[in-house]
C-alpha cells in the first residue's frame, strides 16, 4: 500500500488530494466556474493564473486534512496530459519541485485514466477487465480497460463530446455556463417525449465508421432549429421540455452503444467516468438497460465525477505499486491517446 499526493490542474479546477491506495485521506477542489462564467467558457490564460495563485494553499490544506507531513507521502503525482498546456504545467512543475525537494518518486497521470479510476475510490472490489464509458466536457469514449495502463478505445464521438453538446445547447437557450447541471435540473421538470430529436446514427459496421461511435453535432443543430421555430410560434420558450427531450436523446444514444459494446466484448462490468457521469438521465437509463443482462454498472460519487485529484492519486498509487514512475524530464502534452499511457513511465523505482 502506498500513499500518494496528487495535483490536478488540467482545466479549470485546482485540485489536490492524498490517497492511500483506494482510500481518500483528503480531497481539496477549488473551482474556477465563477471566474469563467462571464466569458461563457474557459479562458486558458485565466485558468493558468488561477492555478498559480491557488495550488500551494490547496497542497497545505490537503496535508492538513489528511493529518500527514511529507514523511507520510510515498509519491507525488500530477496530471500531465491531456488538457490546457499552460494549466497542466502549473501542476506538473509543482509536482516535480516537490518530488525533488522531498526525494519522492514522480508519477505523471493521464487525465482520462484518472476518470477511469474514479470508481475505484468507492468500489473496493473493482478489477479489470471492464468497459468504461468516459463522458466529459472534452471526451466521449468507450474504453476497454484491460489492466492498469493498458487500454483500447472501442468507440468515440465523431464531433462534439457530450459535455460540449450540453454547454452549446444551454447557450442556445440562454441558460448560462456550464450547461450540464442546469439542463439536468430543468429536465427533471420537463417532458422527455415532448420533442423527438435525432440520436446521431453514425455507428455503422461498414463505411469506415466504428459501430460504437457517436455524434452529437446533428442533435445540437436539431435543438437550434427547434428553438428558432418555437421562438416564432410562442412568446415563452418551453425550456423544461426542450431540456428533457435533449437529455433523453443523449442518454438513450449513449446507453445503446455502451450496452451493445459490453455484450459484444463479453464484459460484465461497466464503469462510467467524467462530468456527465453525474447526469441523472444517463444514470437512470444505463442502470435500467443493464439489468436484463445482469451487467454491473458503477457510477462514481458526484464529487468524483467532475475533475478532482483523488482519482489522479488513485491511478498513480496503482502505477506506483507496480513500480511505474516518471522521469523528471516528463513534459505536459495537450493531447495523448490513452493507449499510449505507458509511455509516461520508466518502470523502475
Amino acid at each position: 500500500m502506498v500513499t500518494v499526493l496528487a495535483i490536478e490542474t488540467s482545466c479549470d479546477e485546482t485540485a489536490v488530494a492524498i490517497v492511500n491506495d483506494r482510500e481518500v485521506l483528503s480531497s481539496v477542489v477549488s473551482s474556477q466556474i465563477a471566474v469563467h462564467q462571464p466569458y461563457g467558457g474557459i479562458v486558458p490564460e485565466v485558468a493558468s493564473r488561477q492555478h498559480v495563485e491557488i495550488v500551494n494553499a490547496a497542497i497545505d490544506q490537503a496535508l492538513q486534512d489528511a493529518a500527514l507531513d511529507w514523511a507520510g507521502v510515498d509519491g507525488i503525482a500530477a496530471t500531465c496530459t491531456p488538457g490546457l498546456v499552460g494549466a497542466l504545467l502549473v501542476g506538473l512543475t509543482t509536482a516535480k519541485t516537490l518530488a525533488l525537494l522531498h526525494q519522492k518518486p514522480l508519477i505523471g497521470v493521464h487525465h482520462l485514466e484518472g476518470h477511469i479510476y474514479a470508481s475505484y475510490l468507492t468500489a473496493s472490489d473493482l478489477q479489470p477487465p471492464f468497459l468504461c464509458l468516459l463522458v466529459s466536457g472534452g471526451h466521449t469514449s468507450l474504453i476497454y480497460v484491460k489492466d492498469c495502463g493498458y487500454y483500447e478505445t472501442l468507440g468515440q464521438t465523431r464531433d462534439d463530446a457530450v459535455g460540449e453538446a450540453f454547454d452549446k445547447v444551454a447557450r442556445l437557450m440562454n441558460l448560462g455556463y456550464p450547461g450540464g447541471p442546469v439542463i439536468d435540473r430543468l429536465a427533471q421538470q420537463g417532458n422527455p417525449k415532448a420533442f423527438p430529436l435525432p440520436e446521431g446514427q453514425v455507428s455503422l459496421p461498414t463505411g469506415g465508421f466504428h459501430r460504437y461511435d457517436s455524434s452529437f453535432s446533428g442533435l445540437k443543430t436539431a435543438v437550434l432549429r427547434l428553438t428558432q421555430k418555437l421562438e416564432q410560434e410562442t412568446e415563452l420558450l418551453p425550456v423544461d421540455d426542450i431540456a428533457a427531450s435533449f437529455q433523453e436523446t443523449v442518454a438513450k444514444a449513449l446507453t445503446k452503444r455502451t450496452i451493445a459494446c459490453a455484450l459484444d466484448y463479453g464484459l460484465n462490468t461497466i464503469v462510467v467516468g467524467g462530468g456527465v457521469a453525474a447526469n441523472s438521465g444517463l444514470r437512470q437509463h444505463l442502470k435500467a438497460a443493464a439489468q436484463p443482462y445482469n451487467l454491473r454498472v458503477l457510477f462514481p460519487p458526484l464529487q468524483f465525477c467532475t475533475d478532482n485529484a483523488a482519482m489522479i492519486a488513485c491511478a498513480a498509487a496503482d502505477h506506483l505499486n507496480r513500480g511505474h514512475t516518471s522521469p523528471l524530464t516528463l513534459g505536459a502534452q495537450s493531447r495523448m491517446a490513452i493507449a499510449d499511457v505507458m509511455q509516461l513511465y520508466t518502470h523502475s523505482l
